[in-house]
C-alpha cells in the first residue's frame, strides 16, 4: 500500500472520511446496495454541514437518494426522542393487558358453550304458565 494513501477523498473537506474506502467502484455496472452504516455516515456528513451535492458525488448516489436518506434518518431520530423510559407502570400495564386477554378468552369460550347448550334457542324463552 502506498504511503500517500489518505482516509478521505481528494478535495474532501478537512475531517471528512471516505465511507466508501475499499469498496468497489460503481462504474457502468448495476447500482450497488448501500449498507445502513454507509447511509448513516453520509447523513452525518450532511448534518455536519457538508454540501449535499459534494457528498452525493463522492458517494456516487443521486442528490434525491441522499436527501431521502437524510429525511428518513431525521424521522427515525424524532421517533427515538419521543420514546420514554420504561418504569414499573409499564410492567403493570403489560400484566393487566395479559389478564384482560385471559378474561376475554374465557368469556368468549363461555358464550360459545352457552350457545351450544341452548341449541340455538335463547334461555329467556319459556312457555307461559296456565
Amino acid at each position: 500500500m502506498d504511503q500517500n494513501h489518505s482516509d478521505k477523498p481528494v478535495g474532501a473537506p478537512a475531517g471528512a472520511q471516505n465511507v466508501d474506502a475499499g469498496a468497489p467502484t460503481g462504474g457502468a455496472g448495476p447500482e450497488r446496495r448501500n449498507s445502513a452504516r454507509r447511509k448513516l455516515a453520509a447523513v452525518t456528513r450532511l448534518l455536519r454541514g457538508e454540501p449535499l451535492e459534494t457528498v452525493a458525488r463522492e458517494l456516487n448516489v443521486t442528490v434525491a437518494r441522499l436527501s431521502e436518506w437524510r429525511d428518513r434518518a431525521l424521522v427515525a431520530a424524532e421517533a427515538a426522542m419521543k420514546e420514554r423510559e420504561r418504569d414499573s407502570r409499564d410492567e403493570e400495564v403489560l400484566r393487566l393487558k395479559a389478564k384482560l386477554g385471559e378474561v376475554t378468552m374465557a368469556n368468549e369460550l363461555l358464550e360459545q358453550k352457552i350457545a351450544a347448550l341452548e341449541g340455538g334457542r335463547p334461555l329467556g324463552r319459556r312457555r307461559p304458565r296456565r
